[in-house]
């Protein structure tokens, strides 16, 4: 028997309503949570129209399928993969048909399922355990009938065959999922050893892996308490009052410098620069109600608070490609990362997030959720106050050094002088720590969440 996915009757709503030209056809992406032993629905979006769409549309293939835009699709995918909170996730495609196009689907499908997941786990920090889920899921809706063919694809085997899968429709399926909350702060000091583009991008990727690896390694308190892997989130007492609102538990992650634990020898390193972050993010994380366990919760979390700070620095850069053209955009003095803001999903009692730059507003939110998500969104009901202090705003400070006698020497690990000297394991409740000590030369520039 293949996978069982649980569809909440707004995406049914949703699939419905899609309408698609004679002729054409409709893709998008479904997501929701996945577990070991279920998947849950809980959100399907269309793809966008490219805005030069229209241009390219007759010299691209024969028919509606070699018509389809791979590169939109999985590109619409990526960005909003950045937009779900911890524990939800891209869980596949759908692909709306005319019934002549149906034999030819189950191949345009498994193209795209493979290209989307190779396009949103290219920049993952985090690792992938024995317990993640890896098949995806293919829906084609045939746009006559209605008839919809549900299968799955193992993404970790590019051979694999698509196998059937039972797709059912239910009533409020995430609206009593537990949520968990948590603001950690970030300090990271990356340096800068080369001054391409491409060695940019792999000091930063470098120094964000370490950090992502002590957030993972962390422990993590649930309301107060140490979450134990195989303990359930909600007590049996809790489960008994059969309460139909959302319970949030606040987190807190703790780690441990693992330096103050064993010798170490001090690594110099000669870098033309250095990148800070820095400041304090809030996140989210949303787990299932079919007896979660609180490493399932724990995973979520962490795995937010990775995909969060990577994310902005990712945005950083590459708004930064956009207005500058080219990496020597870089430049030192205080400059604002995106700061996050939330909105409600629909009909499901969840949210989603984005990403706000200084110079834009609650419009330019509402604006993007409607390209990307295919909703209308109120300004006021967009929550921007979760990131909204500047005393605890993330930050991106920034080096740089054109001085051929003056490069920076960067201390990338600390010496312990007496091991035998038991210090107290210093925890940060809440708080990464930097991967790295640096001794700057020269005047820094910062990057914070703006207010």
């Amino acid at each position: 028997m293949g996978r069982s996915y649980f569809v909440d009757e707004t995406v049914e709503k949703y699939l419905g309503g899609l309408l698609a030209d004679p002729g054409s056809c409709v893709t998008g992406f479904l997501a929701g949570q996945s577990s070991p032993q279920r998947d849950f629905v809980v959100l399907a979006v269309q793809t966008p129209q490219r805005e030069s769409e229209g241009q390219l549309k007759s010299s691209r293939g024969s028919g509606p399928l070699d018509d389809i835009d791979v590169e939109w699709v999985t590109e619409h995918a990526r960005q909003v993969s950045r937009m779900l909170p911890g524990g939800l996730c891209i869980l596949g495609l759908f692909l709306v048909t005319p019934p002549e196009l149906s034999k030819d689907a189950q191949n345009t499908l498994k193209r795209l399922i493979f290209a989307m997941d190779k396009c949103i786990s290219k920049g993952r920090l985090w690792e992938l355990t024995e317990e993640d889920v890896t098949d995806r899921v293919t829906l084609h809706i045939c746009s006559k009938t209605k008839k919809t063919v549900c299968k799955t694809l193992d993404v970790k085997d590019p051979k694999s065959s698509a196998k059937p899968a039972d797709w059912k429709y239910q009533t409020c399926v995430s609206s009593s999922w537990p949520m968990l909350t948590c603001s950690v702060e970030v300090d990271l000091q990356i340096p800068l050893t080369g001054s391409s583009s491409d060695n940019t991008d792999k000091c930063m990727k470098d120094c964000l892996t370490r950090w992502a690896k002590q957030i993972e390694a962390g422990n993590c308190l649930i309301s107060g308490r140490q979450a134990l892997d195989d303990s359930e989130l909600i007590s049996a007492q809790k489960k008994n009052l059969k309460t139909t609102h959302r319970q949030t538990f606040p987190a807190r992650i703790l780690v441990s410098d693992p330096e103050l634990d064993e010798r170490s020898s001090a690594l110099v390193q000669l870098c033309s620069g250095s990148v800070r972050v820095r400041g304090v993010v809030h996140c989210r994380a949303y787990i299932h109600n079919n007896k979660p366990k609180a490493r399932h919760a724990v995973q979520a979390i962490k795995r937010d608070i990775i995909n969060t700070v990577s994310s902005r620095v990712e945005m950083f850069l590459e708004d930064l490609l956009i207005s500058e053209g080219s990496r020597k955009g870089l430049c030192t003095g205080q400059q604002a990362l995106p700061r996050r803001v939330f909105a409600p999903m629909p009909f499901s009692g969840l949210s989603v997030c984005d990403y706000m730059f200084p110079d834009e507003s609650t419009a330019d939110v509402a604006d993007r959720l409607k390209e990307m998500l295919d909703w209308e969104t109120p300004e006021e009901d967009i929550d921007i106050s979760l990131e909204s202090n500047q005393l605890f705003s993330p930050e991106l400070e920034m080096t740089d050094s054109h001085s051929d006698d003056s490069r920076k020497h960067v201390i990338s690990e600390v010496q312990v002088e007496n091991p035998h000297i038991h210090k107290a394991p210093q925890y940060y409740a809440g708080v990464a720590v930097a991967a790295t000590i640096a001794l700057l030369a020269t005047a820094t520039s910062l990057l914070y969440f703006s207010e």
